[in-house]
């Protein structure tokens, strides 16, 4: 026995399994390792695949994962949103009221400032009416 094979761990022929490799890690494989033997590269191409196909795995639930959380939050805000008003009502109602007295002030500051314009154009107007017929003092 080597220092590899403690009476507890099996060779590996005794655990050896059909490994399926990808064409990648073969090759990678056979040109990094290209002066070890069969055994040793076979072995290292089932550990690298083993951690692969973990990483795959891996990845994938964590993908679930993230997933699921996602669609948790999303149907938790859609339950707010669905829960509470965003439109108050009675809000809206204090709105429009606000709003119809903002235009009704405007509109009477308006209706006043033309009236105003409208006596100031009318004293004038007599003003020059008074001028141009006003006797001529010419003497």
């Amino acid at each position: 026995m080597n220092e590899f094979n403690s009476p507890e761990t099996p060779t590996p022929e005794e655990t050896s399994a059909i490994v399926e490799v990808s064409s990648q890690t073969d090759a990678i494989v056979e040109s990094e390792m290209a002066g070890e033997s069969d055994e040793v590269k076979q072995e290292t191409k089932a550990l690298i695949e083993a951690i692969r196909k973990r990483a795959q795995t891996e990845t994938q639930t964590a993908g679930e994962f993230t997933r699921d959380t996602y669609l948790r939050l999303i149907r938790q805000a859609r339950e707010s949103i669905e829960q509470n008003k965003l439109f108050d009502p009675e809000e809206i109602e204090r709105s429009a009221e606000r709003l119809r007295e903002e235009t009704e002030k405007n509109w009477n500051a308006l209706v006043h400032e033309v009236t105003e314009f409208s006596d100031r154009l009318s004293e004038a107007a007599k003003a020059a009416w008074e001028k141009l017929v006003e006797p001529s003092n010419k003497g």
